[in-house]
């Protein structure tokens, strides 16, 4: 509960003075990608519903209205996930000023760095660092997506996805903070693993704000504004081992 306690207060901080600058861009850029998932996924809903009612004989109709909500929320949250993997590599340099913004509004003693400060070719590269993240999930997600379409299994294929998602984006978005204070992506897994309730909750609660209309756009700066203020007040830097 105090991990997706954490992803509502983003929410609440996004209209904080001294965050507009750096909550615009990202926003854009969420808006435009979800805009185009939306779009996209629902185009192939109705492709799969045609091809499905189409492929099954008429006595095993009754299969239509198992196997279609089990396919459509597996790839719901599935597509929904790989947009906001997308958006974050192109927003990567904002978010990563917005994170050491909201550290210094939340611990204006304890930040790592100032944001005058900042090293310019980092925040240049740091799509590039998201590779790695985005190699993982793929390592990942390709047999989650496999066990969809083996029968009787595929049931239990929505909760993993879900499990898998809310891990995937805590991890997304413990990158900024985290990373701005030297972690690397092996050692920010670990910290997340030590404190794998915090990060269900908060990863689960950002799960679910993406799959709102309208809420999805605000999802990302939301956050990484969460996950800064997580991290800051619940792993001090000091604390972190």
């Amino acid at each position: 509960m105090k991990g997706a306690g954490y992803a509502l207060t983003g929410l609440r901080w996004l209209p904080k003075n001294g965050l507009g600058r750096f909550v615009a861009l990202p926003l854009l850029i969420n808006i435009v990608l979800f805009g185009t998932g939306i779009w996209w996924t629902y185009g192939q809903f109705e492709y799969f519903d045609q091809v499905l009612q189409g492929w099954l004989p008429t006595w095993l109709d009754w299969l239509h209205w198992l196997i279609w909500p089990i396919f459509a929320l597996t790839v719901l949250i599935a597509l929904f996930y790989s947009f906001s993997v997308v958006a974050n590599l192109l927003a990567a340099p904002f978010n990563s000023l917005l994170a050491e913004q909201v550290e210094r509004l939340a611990q204006p003693g304890n930040t790592p760095r100032p944001a005058t400060d900042l090293n310019w070719k980092e925040l240049i590269l740091s799509p590039l660092a998201g590779l790695n993240r985005l190699l993982y999930f793929i390592g990942w997600a390709i047999p989650l997506l496999l066990l969809s379409f083996v029968p009787v299994v595929n049931v239990a294929a929505p909760v993993l996805w879900v499990l898998f998602s809310a891990w995937m984006l805590a991890l997304e978005y413990a990158d900024y903070p985290l990373a701005n204070r030297g972690l690397s992506f092996r050692d920010q897994r670990r910290l997340l693993r030590q404190h794998w309730p915090l990060t269900l909750g908060f990863g689960g609660m950002v799960l679910l704000l993406t799959l709102i209309p309208i809420v999805n756009f605000l999802a990302m700066p939301a956050a990484v504004i969460g996950a800064t203020l997580m991290w800051a007040r619940e792993i001090p830097a000091s604390g972190i081992r």
